[in-house]
């Protein structure tokens, strides 16, 4: 496409930093590859088959998605090495559709029960043997997965129902907190080690020990995680700014906007920018300091939002930002934020260098 000027956009757009996009990239690429640990990274944060080929080339064995429609779109955009990393509830329906990904990409499944791998087999009949399962194991995020002692029950049910099991797999979730990363880093090692601890005396090799949230993907030790699944690494966001685990120079993704009101209250300044929800998206953990962060403007917090409105406290020591100004606006969780937009806009500089579509967005099922 021809190249025009970022201060052309109107706004709000969400835009993505090609050159910072590439440096992270090969970044995750290269530290875990000097670990001996595959990337396998999440698609859910970015959803756009251009992305997911970058990661591709730059050496990850494939991509992690959490649903079956997230699988059809990178499939059919020619990645060819899919894991669901969900515990599924197979339907006719969604059979069917797994037999339609597996004609040209090699499907993994998450199990976390004897009755959900009953189930997937009995669903894809002679397909059952095409499909690889890992064993999702709880490491302390208390979401969904088995305490790590009981996933040989749920491996044997699946090896006696058809499916071939080729490992284990967690999400470190609780590592998204202050001060966290390291202790989840080595409560996930702990989970994974005895979940193939319990696996390999019932006679199932464990090929894969899947983990990597992005928080703890570059203080994974290695030899015990085989493959880590970090997402959000490729972007940055506000999050992983107030946990440190980067910098505002490492964020990729931004949402421009435009300043669009500004007034003085108790002392304070206190700016609108039109950048609301349906874009940043609403997420704000206890532990984080506002809405999103503004680059460039450090002390400067997101207090409220609304579906259009973005109020920030402008507590910078410099003049704040007239009428009209432009600002980029960090999203919190940016994994939500790019499922609210149909097109991202690639700049390079202060160039418009390419539009990528978000292909696998609203892809929930």
């Amino acid at each position: 496409m021809q190249h025009s000027p970022v201060s052309d956009l109107e706004t709000p757009s969400l835009l993505i930093d090609r050159d910072i996009l590439q440096r992270n990239l090969s970044g995750m690429q290269t530290a875990l590859a000097g670990k001996g640990i595959t990337l396998r990274p999440h698609a859910k944060t970015h959803k756009i088959p251009e992305i997911a080929r970058l990661q591709v080339a730059l050496g990850a064995v494939g991509i992690t998605v959490a649903t079956l429609g997230e699988a059809e779109v990178f499939a059919a955009a020619g990645i060819d090495d899919v894991f669901i990393a969900y515990p599924l509830w197979m339907t006719p329906r969604s059979a069917d559709r797994v037999r339609a990904v597996l004609a040209s990409t090699r499907l993994s499944l998450g199990v976390d029960s004897a009755e959900s791998a009953e189930n997937t087999a009995a669903l894809l009949g002679p397909d059952a043997a095409r499909v690889a399962v890992r064993i999702e194991v709880d490491s302390g995020h208390h979401r969904s997965g088995v305490r790590p002692e009981d996933a040989a029950t749920v491996a044997l049910a699946a090896r006696r129902a058809g499916l071939i099991v080729d490992g284990v797999f967690t999400f470190p979730g609780h590592s998204y907190a202050p001060g966290a990363a390291a202790t989840v880093a080595l409560d996930e090692r702990d989970a994974l080690t005895a979940a193939a601890a319990a696996l390999e005396p019932a006679g199932i090799p464990v090929a894969v020990r899947s983990g990597g949230s992005t928080p703890t993907a570059l203080l994974t030790a290695a030899g015990t995680v085989t493959e880590a699944r970090p997402g959000v690494y490729a972007f940055g966001d506000a999050q992983q700014w107030e946990l440190g685990r980067c910098a505002p120079e490492d964020i990729a993704v931004s949402v421009l906007s435009t300043v669009v009101s500004a007034h003085e209250r108790d002392g304070e300044t206190f700016l609108v920018a039109d950048a609301g929800s349906k874009i940043l998206g609403s997420d704000r953990p206890a532990w984080t300091t506002g809405y999103g962060r503004v680059l460039g403007a450090p002390d400067a917090r997101i207090v409220a939002l609304s579906e259009h409105h973005a109020t920030i406290r402008w507590a910078e020591r410099d003049r704040p930002p007239a009428l009209g100004s432009r600002l980029r606006i960090v999203p919190n969780h940016v994994c939500l934020a790019m499922n609210l937009v149909d097109d991202a806009v690639v700049t390079a500089g202060d160039q418009v260098v390419d539009v990528w579509h978000v292909a696998a967005r609203g892809r929930n099922g």
